[in-house]
């Protein structure tokens, strides 16, 4: 007596094609041959748990079997033709699991990109921070390929036409069985293209492209920053025979600034004032990345490292009408060469000063020095 199709893969008769796929899976992987390679009872179990897949996942086999059992399928194969078949069992339910689960079957790739479909460029360009923050309009020229115009792309010479490979029947894949698997390979005659040429381009050679550089317009959005990546769609290398182009991403680096750190959407520029500024206050004046300048106020007693913020001064934000900040961080810088007079001068002022009011971290500091070393002579 025939073993019942539901039983064998473990599921109600009124499962869905979801808890059928979920179940045969789960079956396929556990009992195939390649796992269980001296179990003639997994093999057997497996060629029945194949062929209740192939029968129930078809609404219409699947409406015969409920209806008249197994006895329906006598002296007829349920599943696909002998040429899709390997080691003697049907493989039509196992190749799709396998194939949605690893995306290739007996090492054939599916569903990705076509062999003949043009190949991407890249292209590194530096701007500067100005251009970055600004954005440009720029031209590139880039080596590359493009479409024959005198195939128009089809690689047969004009007033003749590919024609369908007569081994693969046009699909540009052939199949082979392999013990227990089928094997499905690119075409060696037509090299996946699915049809072959009588009588070549003498332009192109076949190939429905030729060589030849472009020269492009960029066009590039202010705000970028280092390491973004423009795409062109369709501008990298021509496809062969017909195929789709590849595209030609444009990778930007951005040169180093003499005055500005970017950091984010802000900028940050470090300015060295002299002494009597820093203590007496005043005002700076710096380059502002739109072309301008910016005036700063230091008041009295400004301290070096001390930053000042400036907003709306800052980088463009990509894709928005908003700016950064422009951040100035002060440098005090001590004066050299100082004459006999300026020597005399800061000595007067040393003598005149109070360090607990005038210079209130220093004076903290050494008290605090002072305070451990008498701790440790006691």
């Amino acid at each position: 007596m025939a073993k019942d199709y539901y039983q064998l893969l473990g599921v109600s008769r009124d499962a869905d094609a979801g808890a059928l796929k979920k179940a045969y899976r789960k079956l396929a992987l556990k009992l195939h041959p390649d796992r269980n390679p001296d179990d003639k009872q997994a093999e057997r179990r497996f060629k029945e748990v194949n062929q209740a897949y192939d029968v129930l996942k078809d609404p219409e086999k699947r409406a015969m079997y409920d209806r008249f059992g197994a006895a329906a399928f006598e002296g007829a194969s349920a599943g696909p033709s002998a040429g899709q078949r390997g080691g003697g069992f049907d493989f039509g339910g196992f190749a799709d699991i396998f194939d949605e689960m690893f995306g290739e079957f007996g090492g054939a790739r599916r569903g990705g990109r076509n062999a003949a479909q043009g190949s991407d460029l890249r292209y590194n360009m530096t701007i500067s921070l100005e251009e970055a923050f600004s954005g440009k309009e720029t031209t590139v020229r880039v080596p590359g390929t493009e479409r024959c115009q005198t195939c128009n792309g089809s690689g047969a010479e004009p007033g003749s036409s590919p024609t369908s490979c007569g081994i693969c029947k046009g699909r540009g894949r052939v199949r082979a069985s392999q013990g227990f698997f089928t094997v499905e390979r690119t075409c060696p005659t037509c090299q996946g293209e699915g049809s072959t040429l009588d009588k070549p381009c003498k332009i192109c050679h076949g190939e429905g492209r030729v060589q030849k550089d472009k020269t492009l317009q960029v066009n590039i959005p202010a705000g970028v920053e280092e390491g973004t990546r423009i795409r062109l769609a369709g501008e990298g290398e021509a496809g062969v025979r017909g195929m789709p182009p590849g595209d030609l991403y444009i990778f930007l680096s951005i040169k180093d600034h003499p005055f500005f750190e970017r950091g984010g959407a802000d900028l940050q520029c470090t300015v060295p004032i002299t002494m009597t500024t820093a203590a007496l206050g005043g005002s700076i004046e710096v380059p502002a990345i739109d072309g301008g300048r910016v005036k700063v106020t230091i008041p009295e007693g400004t301290q070096a490292g001390q930053s000042f913020r400036v907003r709306g001064k800052g980088m463009s934000v990509l894709r928005s009408s908003s700016r950064g900040d422009l951040y100035i961080a002060v440098k005090v810088e001590t004066p050299v060469k100082l004459s006999r007079r300026q020597k005399e001068l800061l000595k007067a002022f040393e003598e005149a000063s109070d360090l607990k009011s005038s210079s209130p971290e220093s004076h903290g500091f050494f008290a605090r020095v002072k305070d451990f070393l008498d701790g440790l002579k006691n």
